[in-house]
């Protein structure tokens, strides 16, 4: 079977199409034809080699990927032949809070991923796909739809409907973001420097949308759009360019979620940003398989259908990923993988 590898900091160019080895399944293992993998913004940091781990061998990338179990080894109880499922980003996380060994490996970061026609996973890394969600919506989930979840469910500090979600940005965790804050009944602000890009955020439902470039200074329109309230949810994805004004941005008692560094980590924050105003910064880790599972329900349930901006064929993996560099996206770039 078809996949593709890449050595981490070897760049786009390094991601190279092999044919790799079938093995025989050990117990609890399952195999998974893959459908679809969506890509994040962590692809291509693996790919520049400024993910957080260190990994000195090619990886199958991507963490993020939907297919149909093929087969079964000794002992698995959970999945069945013919199952629809999702991987999940940790496969050793499977419930409760965050520890050390529930994520010390994700899928193509330091281990192989799902950027192949079939994988072999333990079938506690599954999480079964709605009836009624597609391979290509499903493979957005894993990273993207867990992240989003997470940080506005999960780990903000008791959200309700009407609250204020801000977004940074138009990228696959944001627009995730959004559509599950209106499907939640929140009212979403998001970020953007491309007037279009807004536009079409205002079309998903958001209540407010800020350019960024008209105003750089964008946490002072927040709090004016709120009534100086601010916003209850905030999810942090740029890194310290942007933390410092994300924390300005939040109400009192509210919840910062540092998400990702697009513009690098460091920086300093002043704890009284945080003191005075009893707000929360909270570090997400993308999440766990109940996570997924959850989201995946949700978006069911509440007919949300994920934004994908394009779909690229296996055969045209490195375009996928160039189009994800371009920044010229608006939600989520798929790979579709096989018919």
């Amino acid at each position: 079977m078809r996949a593709y590898q890449i050595l981490p900091g070897a760049g786009i160019d390094g991601l190279q199409s092999v044919d790799y080895p079938d093995r025989e399944l050990g117990t609890g293992e399952v195999r998974v034809r893959v459908r679809a993998v969506s890509l994040n913004y962590r692809d291509l940091m693996v790919a520049s080699g400024n993910y957080l781990v260190n990994v000195d061998e090619s990886i199958i990338p991507c963490s993020d990927g939907a297919g149909e179990v093929l087969a079964v080894g000794p002992g698995v109880s959970r999945i069945q032949v013919g199952d629809r499922v999702a991987a999940s980003f940790f496969p050793y996380w499977h419930d409760g809070p965050a520890a050390p060994d529930k994520v010390r490996h994700a899928l193509g970061g330091d281990i192989d991923g799902m950027l192949a026609e079939e994988v072999i996973l333990h079938e506690d890394a599954l999480a079964r796909i709605p009836a009624g969600m597609s391979f290509i919506d499903a493979s957005t989930m894993p990273c993207a739809g867990v992240t989003a979840w997470n940080a506005i469910f999960e780990s903000s500090n008791n959200i309700r409907p009407g609250d204020t979600v801000l977004l940074l940005g138009t990228g696959g965790v944001s627009v995730l973001g959004l559509q599950l804050a209106k499907a939640a009944g929140l009212q979403a602000i998001i970020t953007s420097s491309s007037d279009d890009k807004l536009a079409r955020a205002r079309e998903l439902g958001a209540a407010h949308t800020i350019n960024y470039r008209t105003h750089p200074e964008w946490q002072e329109e927040v709090l004016r759009v709120t009534g100086g309230t601010g916003a209850h949810v905030v999810l942090e994805v740029g890194g310290q360019g942007t933390v410092n004004r994300s924390i300005a941005s939040a109400a009192m008692g509210g919840s910062i979620a540092v998400i990702g560094g697009v513009s690098g980590f460091g920086g300093e924050v002043n704890p009284a940003s945080l003191l005075a105003s009893a707000r929360r910064l909270v570090g997400i880790y993308v999440g766990s398989r109940t996570m997924l599972e959850k989201v995946m329900r949700f978006a069911d349930g509440a007919g949300l259908q994920p934004v994908v901006d394009r779909v690229f064929p296996f055969e045209e993996a490195q375009a996928a990923y160039r189009y994800m560099e371009s920044g010229a996206h608006f939600g989520k770039v798929v790979i579709a993988v096989g018919e």
